[in-house]
């Protein structure tokens, strides 16, 4: 049974079409990788994985700027949001406004993405099919208006895609064929399918520390995948911390790279919860 619909979402009339397609073209430059098999690209589709996954959405879209677990000065904040327009996720009001409205009803009618939709929906089928997609205007002005007062946020919600296009041209340019289908289509898909899965795997398997009020889960190989971003039961207890893995056996790699920023002196205000510490009241499981 679903969870916020009564019928099938799974109709043509609900395609986001622009969508789809940009999901099937990069598919199928990710198979066709493979036959342009080198290691500099490969390569360089890791450093670009990282930099795109761990800063840009880890770091930028996620702890900073949908939780403000930490500040750091505008110049870097939007150099993290510009990374994280180059996983091809989103511009950052519409990112942010999505995973806030996911919080809010976590598992609930009205989550974008939950597994109790169905694993496939939360993985993918959401950004497909879904509502968010069609009311992005009215959802990202009520879950995310302080983004949507800075001009250079609104700017480059509309224009996401512009840093990914710019990063392909150079990639083509000095790499060929074989460094754009890995520096983008390889390295874009992975990175979906790596943040799609804290959507669906992280609140379908795993284990559960904190009694929270939905389904999440911490959940080791997603939390390798993405950075510490799969250490997700930990997220939903404590959503502004800045620090998702509460143990030293939970890595959690954005957290140490917010952590230097802060013995640097350069990140600031650095949220951080104890593993013995309980959710907020509204954090916390129905009795």
């Amino acid at each position: 049974m679903q969870n916020t619909k009564t019928a099938s979402p799974y109709r043509l009339d609900n395609v986001n079409w622009v969508t789809a397609i940009a999901l099937l073209l990069l598919h199928v430059g990710a198979i066709a990788a493979f036959f342009y098999f080198d290691w500099k690209s490969v390569a360089v589709a890791a450093v670009l994985y990282w930099t795109c996954v761990g800063w840009g959405i880890g770091m930028g879209y996620h702890r900073l700027l949908t939780h403000r677990s930490y500040r750091v000065p505008k110049p870097l904040e939007y150099f993290l949001a510009i990374c994280g327009t180059l996983t091809l996720e989103g511009g950052p009001i519409f990112w942010v406004a999505t995973h806030r409205l996911h919080h809010q009803r976590s598992d609930q009618p009205g989550d974008p993405h939950s597994p109790k939709d169905g694993p496939w929906w939360a993985h993918m089928g959401w950004i497909i099919f879904g509502e968010t997609k069609h009311n992005a205007t009215e959802m990202m002005s009520k879950y995310a208006p302080d983004l949507g007062r800075d001009p250079f946020y609104r700017w480059l919600n509309t224009y996401h895609y512009v840093p990914l296009v710019v990063i392909g041209l150079i990639l083509l340019g000095f790499g060929g064929l074989s460094m754009l289908l890995w520096g983008v289509c390889a390295r874009v898909v992975a990175g979906l399918h790596a943040t799609w899965l804290v959507n669906s795997a992280t609140h379908l398997w795993g284990k559960r520390r904190f009694q929270t009020r939905d389904d999440s889960r911490n959940n080791w190989w997603v939390a390798l995948l993405t950075f510490g971003e799969g250490w997700h039961n930990n997220h939903h207890a404590h959503p502004s911390s800045a620090r998702h893995g509460l143990t030293w056996k939970e890595l959690d790699l954005t957290w140490l790279q917010i952590q230097l920023l802060s013995w640097l002196g350069v990140a600031k205000k650095v949220q951080v919860a104890r593993i013995n510490q309980q959710p907020p009241a509204g954090e916390e499981a129905a009795a």
